[in-house]
């Protein structure tokens, strides 16, 4: 019996988070019909946030709480100005084993009209994070979305902007569940000492230099996110890297900062994060959290229960946390790409 429950247990485990590595490309269909995965094996909690009745709008004119809306359809057809992307290998250590020198791979995608020899035209920057098994540049394989990044900056939703598809695995990474674990657990010090520099010493983002000092002076321009153990790597993102990041898009994860999957220790995490706002004035200097989830994600208990502890604490404001569901949003690149239509457009608001 204790066989199997325990392989019960596993299966159930390596549904949850299958279609971060087995997305399908949104944009191969004309109807853009959603592609639905498996129910994975965290347990449902109905415990859902009041949508739309968060504590008040924020300076940028949402709630705090509430449903996204839909990416028309005419975004997801290619524009007549696009952008293009990249491939970027870097050098970088291994973290998780003995620090040997590798290469790793980010793909970089830069706005119609970017101009390498235009050294005055600066651009805000986002770097995406792939979930379990996933790769760098897999943000761009799914066309649809491609497309929508180009459609927001043509017509004006969102100002030109600099994307990084990368990863937290390297040609040493075994992409098993616990391995990929330590992995994204890793990530914030590839990103610090490695593929930030890498990235923003090639193309004209608003650091000065790839100083540890000018990366942070232009944080106001820097966003982060990702789906899934991305999301969670988004989170451990704002634990180590505040001093970079401005602007986070956690979509279907929480904070593991404590903890980890199926020890989540909401409480723990949460008391952190408010914590590391206090100690490092957070407040004054800002930052913004846009944290999304479908209603019919198979792991979407998580993300719910991290709102809970979060909307529960006066400190995290309109301003600073909202906590935003796909109404029908599967755990999918389909949910992904309505978050990220939804949350670009509130990003850079406080850059000056």
């Amino acid at each position: 019996m204790k066989q199997k429950i325990a392989i019960c247990l596993i299966f159930a485990l390596l549904m949850t988070f299958l279609c971060a590595c087995n997305g399908v490309d949104i944009g191969a269909s004309a109807e853009g019909s959603t592609v639905e995965t498996g129910n994975g094996g965290e347990p449902e909690n109905n415990n859902t946030p009041a949508v739309g009745e968060g504590s008040g709008d924020n300076d940028m004119g949402i709630k705090q709480t509430g449903l996204t809306e839909a990416v028309p359809a005419a975004y997801t057809k290619a524009a007549a100005e696009q952008g293009s992307v990249v491939r970027l290998d870097y050098e970088s250590e291994d973290y998780v084993r003995d620090g040997a020198a590798i290469t790793k791979t980010a793909y970089v995608y830069t706005p119609y009209g970017y101009d390498e020899n235009d050294t005055e035209t600066r651009y805000n920057i986002l770097y995406l994070m792939h979930g379990w098994g996933g790769r760098a540049g897999e943000y761009f394989d799914f066309t649809a979305t491609k497309n929508m990044f180009d459609n927001l900056i043509a017509n004006g939703d969102i100002p030109p902007i600099i994307i990084v598809s990368a990863t937290f695995y390297n040609e040493n990474s075994s992409t098993d569940f616990s391995s990929s674990i330590e992995e994204f657990r890793a990530f914030h010090q590839d990103f610090e000492n490695h593929l930030m520099p890498a990235v923003e010493g090639k193309y004209h983002t608003y650091a000065e230099s790839t100083s540890p000092e000018d990366l942070k002076a232009s944080r106001d321009h820097r966003a982060f996110g990702g789906f899934s153990l991305g999301s969670v790597t988004t989170w451990l993102q704002f634990c180590y890297d505040y001093d970079y990041i401005h602007y986070f898009l956690p979509m279907s994860g929480s904070c593991w900062y404590y903890g980890t999957y199926g020890d989540f220790r909401f409480k723990d995490n949460v008391d952190f994060i408010e914590q590391l706002v206090k100690n490092e004035n957070l407040d004054e200097r800002g930052y913004f959290i846009y944290h999304a989830v479908g209603t019919e994600d198979a792991v979407k208990s998580q993300s719910i229960n991290m709102a809970d502890e979060m909307l529960s604490r006066d400190i995290f404001t309109p301003d600073h946390y909202v906590f935003y569901q796909k109404d029908g949003g599967y755990h999918d690149f389909n949910a992904v790409q309505e978050y990220l239509y939804n949350a670009l457009p509130l990003f850079f608001r406080d850059a000056e």
